[in-house]
């Protein structure tokens, strides 16, 4: 429900705090009191057009705050409109966009009369009111949807119309054998190759340092000979006995040394047609590299990917025709539960209309017609409610045919049948043109749907302000300000007495009259 509306230098409205009552909210006062400002202050909290002329004379913007308490939730929003420039919207103290407040308007009030925020007249809302009412089952038509769906972005992926599917597995085809014809084992084989190319590239030079490490270390007084005299020298001397155990461990060290010498230069051989094949192996790996990833792990891993991708092209036939069997189904079942869909809203349409029309009759519209329309092919979306307000004339579209009283009195008919929507609803010129029993039953209209809803009236029916469960009063009066005479709208909630005066007024036009007290008593005590 809107629980609390401040209002600054809108229209006619200088200040204005209003705390409102849940149930049936009625709006009354003089013509041109400002009942009607009110109702666009609301307006405005819920995404309506900003109109800079609003704006209070002498001041520079127009403000409206509203809290609005559904559940557990709560919202505070406000709305800004300056003389000059856009208008600005805050949503829980936070800057939003209009658009943003309009989507937050929609889930909480439907404003109906001669303002545009009704919900009831966009064609979704429409189409989800008739599925609310027919109870049609839309879970197999979008579990249906979205298999399709699934299975299109599958026959998608397969590689698209034949040609481009045939040049993709010429390619596929291509790259698959030229990373397998290399016959790669082993993903650090470039690493390797390179130390043998080192060793193949100098190979002589290699093989004349090691013969040369080996003379230093074997011939003729080179170091074995010079260790063993060291040796000998020292033997037997006790001072000297750790040490001699250390030469010897190092002339053995020394002669193993120069055995691995040994062994590795004689495998350094001078073999040019070796270094030509590692070399012109290396080249074709970089060029793998070049074209795939920057090592053969990722060279490897692109092949074993291109593969996979190559082998569903090459069975793309059978792969088709498994999802084109599947496609066929799914589109069957989407079908069956299209049909099912259209066939619940064109068999409730007929009755939904009868029972809105019905609702009419006691509203002071007894010759108006309501059909819903049902159009399209199955699932039949395109809904569209059609009033024909006179008779003779044409059903249309409820925006393009009624007047502001009367698109109020459809749309109260309406909600008494679709009792889903908004928790707030706001009616404006409801009762334009009626009294007597209609507007009885108008009030009764309302009396029933507040029981569900907070619903605001702006209303001059005494029947309807008598079954409310607050009535505020909208007042205009001249006050003089530096010497200037300025209007000013005030409001305020009335009980006990202050309201059998407000409802005397709106019966006779004489709040002191004694016949209309007494008959605002009678209406106030139901």
């Amino acid at each position: 429900m809107l629980t609390e509306l401040h209002i600054e230098d809108l229209g006619i409205i200088d200040r204005l705090d209003l705390v409102f009552a849940d149930g049936l909210v009625v709006l009354t006062g003089e013509t041109g009191a400002g009942k009607t400002m009110l109702i666009e202050a609301i307006s405005l909290l819920v995404g309506g057009r900003a109109d800079a002329a609003r704006v209070r004379s002498g001041a520079g913007e127009a403000r409206v705050e509203g809290r609005f308490v559904v559940g557990d939730t709560e919202h505070v929003v406000a709305r800004v409109v300056p003389l000059d420039g856009r208008s600005r919207a805050y949503i829980d103290g936070r800057l939003a966009t209009v658009s943003q407040l309009a989507d937050l308007g929609a889930t909480l009030v439907d404003l109906h009369g001669q303002h545009t925020h009704q919900s009831l007249l966009s064609v979704a809302v429409q189409r989800a009111s008739l599925d609310q009412f027919a109870g049609s089952d839309l879970e197999p038509l979008r579990v249906a949807r979205g298999r399709i769906t699934e299975i299109d972005a599958a026959l998608a992926t397969l590689g698209g119309d034949a040609k481009s599917r045939a040049r993709e597995i010429d390619l596929l085809r291509f790259q698959v054998q030229e990373i397998s014809a290399l016959g790669i084992t082993d993903p650090d084989e470039d690493r390797r190759l390179e130390a043998d190319e080192d060793v193949l590239a100098d190979a002589t030079a290699h093989r004349e340092a090691g013969e040369t490490a080996i003379a230093a270390l074997n011939a003729d007084g080179a170091a074995a000979d010079a260790l063993g005299s060291a040796i000998a020298g020292l033997a037997h001397r006790a001072p000297f006995s750790a040490l001699v155990g250390r030469l010897r461990d190092v002339a053995a060290e020394v002669a193993d040394i120069a055995s691995e010498l040994r062994s590795v230069t004689e495998s350094c051989e001078d073999d040019p047609q070796r270094l030509a094949e590692v070399r012109a192996r290396r080249q074709d790996l970089r060029e793998l590299q070049r074209k795939y990833g920057d090592s053969l792990v990722e060279v490897l891993a692109y092949r074993d990917e291109s593969a996979q991708r190559l082998a569903e092209l090459e069975s793309h036939e059978v792969r088709v025709a498994e999802l084109e069997t599947k496609r066929s189904a799914a589109v069957k079942a989407e079908r069956k539960a299209a049909a099912a869909v259209a066939a619940a809203r064109r068999g409730a349409a007929t009755t939904l209309g009868r029972r809105i029309t019905a609702h009419l009759a006691d509203l002071a519209m007894e010759r108006a017609v309501v059909q819903i329309e049902v159009s399209g092919d199955d699932p039949a979306d395109e809904i569209t409610f059609l009033l024909a307000a006179n008779p003779g004339s044409p059903p249309a579209p409820l925006a393009k045919v009624a007047s502001g009283g009367e698109l109020a009195r459809t749309m109260l008919a309406i909600r008494m049948v679709l009792t889903d929507g908004p928790p707030i609803l706001i009616f404006d010129e409801v009762d334009a043109g009626i009294g007597g029993q209609a507007a009885t039953a108008v009030a009764q209209c309302l009396a029933r749907l507040a029981q569900s809803h907070q619903v605001f009236v702006v209303t001059h029916l005494a029947q309807v302000a008598a079954v409310a469960h607050q009535q505020i009063v909208v007042r205009k009066d001249i006050v003089t300000a530096d010497g200037a005479e300025r209007t000013r709208a005030t409001a305020d909630a009335v009980t006990g007495n202050d309201r059998v005066d407000e409802i005397a007024r709106m019966l006779s036009g004489r709040p002191d009259s004694t016949a209309a007290r007494r008959h605002a008593r009678e209406l106030l005590a139901g």
